[in-house]
């Protein structure tokens, strides 16, 4: 649907449901959006509520309210009146990137790259949601995917930084070096910023120079603290060059940058696991498996901390399913080894050894 005709297609439900509503209603309704324009979100969320509650199937309204919901930080309410109104409005493009920033903003990944992946498909060249889907494949380890949706974006807009900037980040993890030197080439003819300074410093710890990826990254988070990514990236360079003490700092700057960064939880998870903290170290890795659900490392960290607060019939079924799907986790098939052993499955555990000592030899 184009912009035009979308915008007649509300303009019409708006007429319609000022002709269906009474008068007390339609002063529910402009309270309402008085109070939104306002910041007043405790009464506006209150009052499209109350506007609802007589009319269920005025869409827009109840986009309205889950705007409202997320100006508020509810995410999670915000999503189900998002959904409610994406049914009833199905092309609605508007609704439908808000309930992908929803899911995006809750690091529920996973369900925002198909509401992204709708927006892309009727609108390819159109920067926002392709920033957002090529970021949501960056994050669940999809590099080379990211890079092709905004190799045609750049194309297109090739003045835009920020697409610039993040298809140089997936050409860097994508291991396509040559084509993201030019992206950098283009950023650092702009003079040094967090972004060149992060880029580059990724480009070093690809290359497993540690030492200079540090520098860069140090200049990128003094330059801004902010930079989603940045802490995380120099999180793991620190940790690189074993000094654990930093590392840890960053990976905590991080999640209060994106507290659903994935190496940020997943690595102060194991922080957490070995400071006899279990279940602040299991908040973390829900975190982490929110972003990348089937991510062998996040499972198994899981299943290791369940193992060590004696959890073991929970720890078998995870371990299990793990080895099912990761035949070659040699620490899994070892891990599930004690599992049985201390569930008295002798033989079991006998098999599961000799699986780790086989896939250690391969």
């Amino acid at each position: 649907m184009s912009v035009a005709a979308g915008a007649i297609a509300r303009a019409a439900v708006l007429l319609t449901l000022v002709a269906l509503v009474t008068a007390p209603a339609a002063d529910v309704l402009s309270r309402a959006n008085a109070a939104y324009k306002a910041g007043d979100m405790v009464t506006a969320i209150r009052l499209y509520r109350d506007f609802l509650a007589d009319h269920p199937d005025a869409a827009e309204i109840r986009s309205n309210l889950g705007a409202a919901l997320v100006r508020d930080g509810q995410f999670a309410e915000a999503i189900g009146e998002y959904q409610k109104a994406i049914q009833a409005m199905p092309s609605n493009s508007r609704v439908r990137m808000n309930l992908a920033l929803a899911y995006y903003k809750l690091g529920r990944l996973a369900e925002a790259v198909p509401e992204l992946a709708v927006l892309h498909r009727q609108e390819p060249l159109e920067v926002e949601p392709a920033l957002l889907l090529a970021d949501c494949l960056l994050q669940t380890a999809q590099a080379h995917q990211a890079a092709d949706l905004l190799a045609p974006v750049e194309k297109e807009y090739p003045d835009d930084r920020a697409v610039i900037y993040l298809l140089g980040m997936a050409l860097l993890k994508d291991n396509r070096m040559a084509e993201a030197q030019g992206m950098l080439d283009r950023i650092l003819r702009e003079g040094q910023s967090a972004e060149s300074e992060y880029l580059l410093g990724q480009s070093e710890f690809l290359r497993q120079n540690l030492v200079a990826a540090a520098d860069h990254l140090a200049r990128a988070v003094e330059l801004d603290p902010k930079l989603s990514g940045s802490h995380s990236l120099y999180g793991q360079v620190l940790r690189g060059l074993t000094k654990l003490d930093a590392a840890a700092e960053q990976f905590r700057a991080e999640l209060l940058v994106n507290p659903y960064d994935f190496v940020a939880n997943a690595e102060t998870a194991m922080q957490l696991k070995q400071e006899g903290k279990g279940e602040e170290a299991l908040a973390h890795l829900a975190k982490a498996l929110q972003v990348r659900p089937g991510d062998p490392g996040a499972l198994y960290q899981r299943a290791s901390i369940h193992v060590q607060q004696g959890q073991t019939e929970q720890a078998r079924l995870e371990l299990e399913q793990l080895v099912r799907d990761f035949p070659s986790f040699a620490e899994a098939h070892a891990t599930l080894a004690t599992v049985y052993y201390r569930l008295k499955r002798t033989a079991d555990g006998d098999r599961e050894r000799d699986a780790a000592r086989q896939t250690q030899k391969q």
